[in-house]
C-alpha cells in the first residue's frame, strides 16, 4: 500500500542559531514550532514546508517554521540540544535513538527523552538510471559511480544498507558519491557524473527531476532475495511494492522496501502544542495519507510517543 503527498532557502537557518526555542504552549493565541528538515532539494524540506502551509491552514494560530539543515543525523543532535522543537528524521536513524533508550517508558519518564510525534511517511527506496543506461538491476552497479544521498542523510544510510544486502560493499564495489545538497544527485546522472541516483519516495523531487527529462528514467529496487536478506538484517525496514504507473514511465509494479520518517519532538516540548500540531495534520490530511497521525498507532511501539500523540490516537480511537 503506497500513499504519498510532497524550496526552501538558507536564509531561515538563523532561526535556530540564535538560540534555544521559546517553550511552546497550547494557551498561547500565537504558538511557533522550529522544524527541521534537511538540505535544499531533497524531500524534507519540500514536506516541511508542505507541512507548515497545511497545519497554517487549519490552525492559524499554529506556526511551524522549517529550518534547513543537514539532515536526519545532524537533526537528533539539534533535537537534543533543545534548539529546534520538532524535526523530520528517516526511519533508521528515529529507530536507532529510540530503541537505545531515548524515548520515554525506557528508563525515563515521559517527556525527559526524545519522542515521535508523528509520521511523515513510508518512503520506498528506489535506484534509478537514464532510461537507455545499461542497468537493469543492482549488481549492475558495481563499479560504477552512484549518488547515494548527502552525509547525514538516513536515506544514504538505507542505501548502504539495500546495497548490503544484495552483496554489494558501498565502499569498495561501487564509487559512492555524498552529496552537498540533495538535489544535485539528479543533475549529476543527467550530465553522466554518476550513473545512477538512489532515493525514495513516489514524490521524491530527483526521481521527478530525471523521469521528466527528454530520455526518461528507468526504476527498479533490490531483488527478491535480497530484498528478504534486507528485512531480516534491518527490522526497522518493511516491505513495499510501488504500484505501475506511481512513477513516470513505470509500467510495472516494484517490489522492494523502504521505512517511515517522522517528526520527533524534543525533550519536554508541551503537550499542548503537539496536540494541537496532531489535531491539524489529523484534519488536514485525508485518512489514506502517510501523514495522518493515525498512521503511527502502526509504525512504531507506543512508549516511543510523544504523551499527546498517544493521547490523541486513543480519543480518536485510532490506538487501544
Amino acid at each position: 500500500m503506497l500513499r504519498r503527498s510532497f524550496i526552501l532557502g538558507a536564509p531561515l537557518l538563523g532561526i535556530a542559531m540564535s538560540g534555544p526555542p521559546s517553550p511552546a504552549r497550547a494557551d498561547d493565541p500565537e504558538t511557533r514550532l522550529v522544524l527541521a528538515t534537511a538540505t535544499p532539494g531533497g524531500s524534507f524540506p519540500a514536506f516541511g514546508q508542505a507541512l507548515a502551509d497545511v497545519v497554517h491552514r487549519v490552525d492559524p494560530g499554529l506556526t511551524l517554521v522549517p529550518m534547513p539543515s543537514k539532515g536526519s543525523q545532524e537533526n537528533l543532535a539539534l533535537l537534543r540540544a533543545g534548539t529546534v522543537d520538532l524535526a523530520l528524521v528517516q526511519g533508521d536513524y528515529a529507530y536507532d535513538a529510540l530503541a537505545a533508550g531515548l524515548a520515554p517508558g525506557e528508563g525515563l519518564a515521559p517527556g525527559e527523552g526524545l519522542s515521535v510525534a508523528a509520521p511523515v511517511s513510508a518512503s520506498p527506496g528506489l535506484f534509478v538510471v537514464p532510461a537507455g543506461s545499461p542497468i537493469r538491476r543492482v549488481d549492475d552497479l558495481r563499479g560504477k559511480r552512484i549518488a547515494l544521498g548527502t552525509h547525514a542523510s538516513g536515506l544514504t544510510t538505507m542505501g548502504r544498507m539495500v546495497l548490503r544486502g544484495s552483496g554489494i560493499d558501498p565502499e569498495r564495489d561501487i564509487e559512492p558519491i555524498l552529496l552537498d545538497r540533495a538535489g544535485d544527485g539528479a543533475v549529476m546522472v543527467l550530465d553522466g557524473r554518476a550513473a545512477a541516483l538512489w532515493g525514495a519516495g513516489t514524490g521524491w523531487p530527483g526521481f521527478r527531476i530525471l523521469a521528466d527529462a527528454p530520455e526518461g528514467a528507468r526504476f527498479f529496487g533490490p531483488a527478491p532475495e535480497a530484498i528478504a536478506r534486507i528485512l531480516s538484517l534491518h527490522p526497522s525496514l518493511r516491505r513495499v511494492t510501488v504500484p505501475a504507473g506511481a512513477l513516470k514511465g513505470q509500467d510495472a509494479p516494484i517490489d522492494t522496501v523502504g521505512s517511515w520518517s517522522f517528526i520527533l519532538a524534543r525533550p519536554g516540548l508541551d503537550a499542548g502544542a503537539v496536540a494541537r500540531l496532531v489535531r491539524a495534520m489529523d484534519r488536514g490530511y485525508p485518512p489514506a495519507a502517510d501523514p495522518n497521525p493515525r498512521n503511527l498507532a502502526a509504525a512504531v511501539p507506543p512508549a516511543w510517543l510523544h504523551p499527546a500523540s498517544a493521547a490523541y490516537l486513543r480519543d480518536s480511537g485510532a490506538a487501544r
